[in-house]
């Protein structure tokens, strides 16, 4: 998939201490996909190298080349995987 981040996914990346390696198994094989009301993908992923977190990466399909809006190690997700 071609894909580029964006300034504020850039950010979260420094901020969050979030690896690009993660982000990209995320969405190469992810555990789960959502499809959001605006638009955007989903993309779940459990990251054994982080305690097994679940990495949310949220990718804009409608920009060219697609974009990844924003990513996130989410909370509210418990194993229902």
């Amino acid at each position: 998939m071609d894909i580029e981040f964006s300034k504020h996914a850039r950010n979260m990346i420094a901020l969050r201490s979030i690896r690009e390696e993660w982000v990209y198994q995320a969405i190469s094989v992810p555990d789960r996909i959502e499809f959001g009301m605006d638009e955007n993908t989903h993309y779940i992923k459990a990251i054994d190298d982080y305690g097994g977190r679940f990495l949310r990466v949220v990718v804009n399909r409608n920009a060219s080349p697609n974009r990844i809006v924003t990513l996130f190690f989410d909370r509210r997700i418990r194993r229902y995987l």
